[in-house]
């Protein structure tokens, strides 16, 4: 079981916490964390690209020329793909990307994603943020010159003036624990993470749950 330093806002010590280690200290299985992701980007695309096929390109309903005796290639219509302004063939189509994913599999990938920033030392419980009103300029500050830190991953509980503090900082992006995501995990070099938000993650993701 990981026991890790509670810190203030400042980035001063102030308790540590003991960590499940079903949740913060499994093996990585970094093959299901790649799958995860994939299908997290893949459900985030639109599917609505499309091109119009010759059938639907407006006009070309006569011959454009006579069969035999011009010495060019017999057309059918203006509207070919061979030609200009005609359709497009094996163009994209509306579709779906979505890949399903398992519950355990989500809940797998978070597990492994969270405790490789935990073995890499890049993982950090704060007490709690406490933001009187929306500061940008203090939140950022803050980050600049108490925890010199940037790519950070913030995750709190229900906090409007942290996350209205937050969301205009370049490379920092705050999350409520029900947003908890692989993707975002991986593609920041920190987390930090509430105490009560530590706690909520681990009611979410205890083996027990």
């Amino acid at each position: 079981m990981p026991t890790m330093d509670i810190v203030s806002q400042q980035n001063k010590k102030v308790g540590t916490m003991d960590l499940d280690a079903a949740v913060f200290a499994v093996d990585v299985n970094y093959p299901l964390v790649h799958q995860v992701i994939k299908a997290q980007l893949a459900n985030r695309r639109q599917g609505t690209a499309k091109t119009k096929t010759k059938s639907e390109v407006r006009g070309g309903g006569k011959k454009p020329f006579k069969q035999k005796g011009t010495g060019s290639a017999r057309q059918g219509s203006t509207r070919s793909s061979l030609n200009v302004g005609g359709g497009q063939n094996f163009g994209p189509q509306p579709r779906s990307y979505e890949q399903a994913t398992p519950k355990e599999m989500m809940r797998g990938a978070l597990r492994s994603a969270l405790s490789d920033r935990v073995k890499a030392k890049r993982f950090m419980i704060i007490d709690e943020f406490t933001f009187s009103a929306p500061k940008t300029k203090v939140f950022a500050e803050m980050m600049k010159n108490d925890f010199k830190l940037e790519k950070v991953l913030i995750v709190d509980e229900r906090n409007e003036n942290l996350e209205l503090s937050g969301r205009n900082v370049p490379r920092i992006r705050v999350l409520r624990t029900e947003g908890l995501n692989v993707y975002d995990i991986v593609r920041h070099e920190w987390i930090f993470v509430t105490k009560r938000a530590a706690a909520a993650i681990t009611a979410r993701l205890s083996t027990e749950a």
